[in-house]
């Protein structure tokens, strides 16, 4: 008879033990073993002393990594279970970006100096490690929730190890004192109409967007001067889109052009966190199609389902369709995937049914585009703003019911959350005859214990129910959820039927709502210029 595996033996569950006890301690890597003491971030950022801070940073490191060796061990070891080994193999994605993040973290807060150029960051550092730490903190839950449904015993040995890394991330997130944005005046009333990208107005534009970055958002996609160019017809350089993204040199400083031309694309689109500052346009969101149908019911960890995933900074997609074909009877079936911190989508499609959008993590931004799904079909834990979005639930499951948002934050100091601003909620078409009233519709509810959404100044039709919004099971999160509605207007909006939960707001209060703008929340007068895209940094319209 074989042996049995190294992880159910007795000797290697010691050393493994072992291992997570001297990874606490130990600390061994030369590159971060320096620090200039006189160098440290603004002591307004940390509540802790600098050194304490990098030294804390530095530790998880080193913790993060010594895990990634213990769930690499797995990989390849269930070759037999397909869903376990997406599963591991999410983990070393995840446990990955972790390190990543906890490195911007620790550069940024030795050489806030020169951190700025380098990471794409916005200027505000506190806002900046609070983002970054606040998505690390983030990625061990996705990694165990890629585990559901399976028997594993990976997911026993392991999860001690991936505890540990987010207490130590949360006690590090803890350690930082947010600065807020400025606050973002109002317009004067003459100007208060949302300006177009080719506004030469230096306030219509974040600061982060540069010219040539706004001068593409306005082209034509035949126009374009890109770097490569995907046609399904054989007439660019590639057929594929992964193709093109190949060619994007690593840790990319510039703005590189991809233009997608008209066709349906029958891949699934993976950038990576090397393959930063793409820029991607199509033809239209019913012209250029990227499409797939991986789901959970044949397999695939929600994470990995995914059509289009991206990892790489400030990455901005235009005129195009993200789909997912799967339909709701194969559950959990993402269309877009993003962990792409200071990114844009604007005039895009993004489509599906349970799952279609998955913000997973970092700053992101929808600006003119319509999102379409059944179950929780906007969820993650990223720092997000839709502005002048079309998001319409859709015909699922019988006696299935809808809702809109699931936003997974975690913890009370991380700076996510979602907020709906200058919207349209509302259903499809095939909901609005006679089936309406056998799928209800509510706005969101609580997949985390600090789960944030925010609508304001937004259309809300009546085939939203008057509760407004479901509990996720039985009293989990109803008194520490933050869920607020300011300004909306429709059928749906009216605030006297909605539930009577300790954490739902009605804000009056338009400095209240302001903290939930694109200026205040994403800070994004430091970086939506440069990308050419139109926004409305308050409240204003």
């Amino acid at each position: 008879m074989a042996s049995p595996p190294w992880f159910l033996t007795t000797k290697h569950n010691t050393h493994i033990t072992l291992l997570l006890l001297l990874s606490t301690f130990l600390y061994t890597t030369p590159s971060f073993a320096t620090y200039n003491n006189n160098d440290f971030v603004d002591a307004e950022c940390l509540k802790v002393p600098g050194s304490v801070f990098v030294d804390s940073v530095t530790s998880t490191i080193q913790t993060v990594r010594d895990v990634i060796s213990i769930v690499s061990k797995f990989s390849g070891a269930f070759g037999g279970d397909f869903r376990v080994s997406n599963a591991v193999a999410d983990c070393l994605d995840l446990l990955d970006l972790s390190a990543d993040e906890l490195t911007w973290t620790l550069s940024a807060s030795q050489n806030p100096t020169t951190g700025k150029g380098k990471y794409n960051t916005t200027g505000n550092t506190g806002a900046d490690l609070s983002t970054w730490l606040g998505g690390a903190l983030g990625n061990q839950d996705t990694c165990m929730d890629g585990f559901e449904g399976t028997n594993s015993i990976v997911k026993t040995v392991v999860g001690g190890s991936l505890n540990q890394v987010t207490s130590l991330v949360r006690e590090i997130l803890g350690m930082v004192r947010q600065v807020p944005a400025p606050f973002v005046h109002e317009v004067p009333p003459g100007r208060r109409k949302l300006r177009s990208v080719d506004s030469s107005a230096a306030s219509a534009f974040p600061e982060w967007l540069k010219a040539k970055d706004r001068r593409l958002l306005q082209a034509s996609g035949g126009s374009i001067g890109a770097d490569a160019v995907v046609a399904a017809d054989g007439s660019g350089n590639f057929t594929k889109v992964m193709d093109a993204i190949s060619q994007v040199p690593d840790y990319n400083s510039r703005r590189f052009v991809i233009y997608v031309k008209k066709g349906v694309y029958q891949e699934y689109v993976e950038i990576g966190k090397k393959k930063t500052n793409i820029m991607m346009i199509g033809d239209g969101i019913d012209q250029t199609i990227i499409s797939g149908n991986h789901n959970f019911i044949d397999g695939w960890t929600t994470y990995r389902s995914a059509t289009f995933a991206v990892k790489g900074k400030g990455f901005i997609a235009r005129d195009m369709k993200f789909e997912n074909t799967a339909g709701p009877e194969k559950h959990q079936a993402v269309a877009f995937r993003s962990d792409s911190d200071l990114s844009v989508i604007f005039r895009c499609a993004i489509t599906g049914y349970q799952d279609t959008l998955y913000a997973h993590s970092m700053r992101q931004f929808y600006r003119d585009c319509l999102i379409t799904g059944t179950v929780d079909f906007m969820f993650g834990d990223g720092v997000v703003v839709f502005q002048n979005c079309q998001i319409l639930a859709r015909k699922g499951l019988p006696n299935q019911k809808n809702t809109i948002t699931a936003q997974g934050r975690k913890d009370p100091s991380q700076p996510s959350g979602f907020s709906i601003q200058f919207s349209n909620i509302s259903v499809e078409p095939d909901l609005l005859v006679n089936s309406s009233s056998s799928i209800p519709t509510y706005l969101g509810r609580p997949w985390k214990l600090y789960s944030r959404t925010i609508i304001m100044q937004s259309y809300i039709s009546q085939f939203i129910r008057p509760e407004g919004w479901l509990e996720w099971n039985g009293d989990f999160a109803l008194d520490t959820l933050y869920y607020a509605e300011y300004m909306n207007y429709g059928p749906g909006a009216g605030l006297g039927g909605r539930v009577k939960w300790p954490g739902l707001h009605a804000i009056n209060d338009s400095s209240q709502a302001n903290n939930f703008t694109v200026g205040q929340f994403l800070l994004g007068n430091s970086w939506l210029p440069s990308t050419g895209v139109k926004y409305t940094a308050g409240l204003g319209v």
